[in-house]
């Protein structure tokens, strides 16, 4: 049996400069990375019309252009994966996203994510037979809280169209070092690959326009309890803003978090809790308000940090308005 073949064709953006082209290949065109690598060392993909090796730095604006062999990957299967459901009705779902977790099935993580999870559940998924079903936005591998889940193909499209038009109000909780510059401000700062370090995020000249909102529940002088709202979705978006201000994630080792307060507050993973969702059902647009109380680790760490876990606590709610 021929195995298919997948066309591919793009041009390098700035994000992916300096980027191995094997890497990029597999992430533009979703398929393992051996498949990517296998396509570049026979020459079926080719950069900028020449044959290339898999570990070829790209520039920004090459075009990469070819056909990968590979069959389309087979649909994620469902998981006994224990996961808390905040919010369910026949259109939208809303569940609380345990630290550890990924999100949706991506290189190095074909099995055990929360879609994997949700496919345990009860009920139908949006886009059921993709890789990511139901899936309308996501939280980083290491952020726990709410994230929102469509049952329908029409119910995601109005959630991702109210996403996109920012009328889909994310609220997050974030222990970070030190006391911020204000007690509420914003940072209107590009965010893009850093060039230094390929794996991780920067604020970087002609990255993708990047807004966060903060205000300062609590500080002590030597770390500040903060709630973030975002007006964009960038990848670790949250993380790289209260960085570059000075204040990281504590408990945040990509981003200068990890620090000796953090190893003595007990700290595994960065102290960042999506708290509160806030969206119009696509029904008839009436908002929908679903909270998630903080995860024992993290309640844990703001008390031996000085803080009361009542200053950001209180109980689960989901309700209309």
């Amino acid at each position: 049996m021929t195995t298919p073949g997948l066309e591919v064709g793009f041009a390098a953006g700035a994000d992916d400069a300096g980027r191995r082209v094997d890497v990029v290949l597999a992430r533009r065109a979703a398929v393992p990375r051996r498949a990517a690598q296998e396509a570049l060392d026979s020459g079926a993909v080719a950069v900028a019309g020449r044959r290339v090796r898999s570990s070829h730095r790209l520039r920004a604006g090459e075009t990469v252009t070819g056909t990968v062999a590979h069959g389309p990957p087979a649909p994620p299967e469902a998981e006994d994966i224990p996961i808390s459901v905040r919010y369910s009705d026949g259109r939208v779902l809303v569940v609380s996203k345990p630290a550890g977790l990924v999100t949706h099935p991506a290189g190095g993580h074909p099995t055990g994510t929360l879609v994997h999870a949700l496919l345990n559940l009860e009920g139908e998924l949006a886009r059921r037979g993709s890789q990511r079903p139901g899936i309308v936005h996501r939280l980083d591998k290491d952020t726990s809280g709410v994230l929102l889940v469509a049952r329908d193909d029409d119910a995601h499209a109005s959630l991702q169209s109210a996403m996109a038009q920012r009328l889909i109000r994310r609220t997050y909780l974030a222990l970070v070092k030190g006391e911020l510059p204000a007690r509420s401000g914003t940072v209107d700062a590009p965010i893009g690959r850093n060039p230094r370090r390929r794996t991780v995020m920067a604020v970087v000249a002609g990255g993708r326009n990047a807004v966060t909102n903060y205000r300062v529940v609590e500080a002590n002088g030597a770390a500040s309890v903060v709630e973030v709202t975002l007006e964009t979705g960038r990848t670790h978006q949250i993380r790289v803003h209260l960085a570059y201000l000075g204040n990281p994630v504590l408990g945040d080792r990509a981003y200068g978090g990890y620090t000796d307060a953090a190893h003595r507050l007990g700290l595994e993973r960065p102290w960042l809790h999506a708290a509160q969702i806030v969206f119009p059902h696509p029904d008839d647009g009436r908002l929908i308000e679903v909270t998630d109380p903080l995860p024992v680790d993290l309640t844990d760490a703001l008390e031996r940090a000085g803080f009361s876990a009542a200053l950001v606590g209180g109980p689960t709610s989901a309700s209309g308005s």
